[in-house]
């Protein structure tokens, strides 16, 4: 019972954070004086944290089971949206990007209510090493970082096709100027390739079985997708890649990522369960 309130007590702070900050940011682009009483952008994201720390308690009582812990499929999605709006609430918190938000919140009220009504299992004992429990945080980093990177190249998509088909109004004024969005966006993609460097090397240390026949094509489209963002950094830095060029590798690079955690566990453990 007590999860449940966690869960719909989250779910409604989350998407109260979304509406607010869309508010918020359609006052400030139209350039209205704040309504007296009205809340402050860091007050608003006070309600978004209070709903991560509602969620991270309902993700604790479902997995967290007496023998060991649940990466079920659903409970995986439900911790990897709460990692990406813990990471968007901290960049919002110094930069112009709570677009990001009222975009994400609402997806990780929709993950919880996936995690209530349906549920999947995939062990990961109590007496796990603590080699192979770093391996797996590593690569939740990973791809929560690297799916903000994803979402943000989309944003940045929409932007450039607005901009040059001349359309400066609507959309385009709640959005942080294009350029502090290309170089957010590669902040992200170097956070990202960080992890995900750091989650395939531990890969290699820890686990003994990561070619194994069930895990191969999992291991193959990381590795592919960590080429793609290696060459997609060398060529912003060295050939000065940007706007769309950017915005396709990057999209690469996360759809491989997809395929390779989401794509596998969705394909093992609900068709083939």
């Amino acid at each position: 019972m007590a999860n449940y309130i966690f869960i719909y007590s989250a779910i409604i702070l989350y998407l109260a954070c979304s509406a607010l900050l869309f508010f918020s940011i359609k006052q400030t682009a139209g350039q209205t004086a704040d309504k007296p009483g009205a809340l402050t952008k860091k007050q608003i994201l006070l309600i978004g944290l209070a709903g991560l720390v509602l969620h991270s308690l309902a993700l604790y009582h479902s997995m967290a089971i007496a023998e060991g812990i649940n990466l079920g499929f659903f409970n995986a999605l439900s911790l990897t949206s709460a990692v990406i709006v813990l990471l968007t609430l901290v960049a919002a918190w110094r930069y112009p990007v709570e677009i990001l938000l009222t975009i994400l919140l609402p997806i990780a009220a929709f993950t919880m209510s996936l995690d209530i009504n349906s549920s999947t299992d995939h062990l990961l004992p109590a007496n796990s090493s603590s080699g192979l429990i770093f391996h797996i945080l590593a690569s939740i980093i990973a791809y929560s970082v690297l799916a903000l990177a994803a979402l943000q190249a989309i944003l940045l998509w929409i932007q450039n096709k607005l901009l040059h088909s001349h359309q400066p109004g609507g959309i385009i004024r709640l959005m942080p100027p294009l350029k502090n969005m290309e170089v957010l966006l590669f902040e992200v993609i170097v956070v990202g390739f960080i992890a995900l460097t750091v989650s395939l090397g531990s890969g290699l240390i820890f686990l003994e079985n990561m070619f194994a026949q069930h895990m191969v094509h999992k291991t193959v489209l990381s590795i592919f997708a960590w080429f793609v963002f290696l060459i997609l950094l060398f060529g912003h830095w060295k050939l000065g890649w940007r706007g769309r060029t950017a915005i396709r590798w990057t999209l690469a690079g996360f759809v491989s990522l997809m395929l390779a955690y989401f794509g596998s566990k969705f394909v093992l453990e609900i068709l083939l369960s």
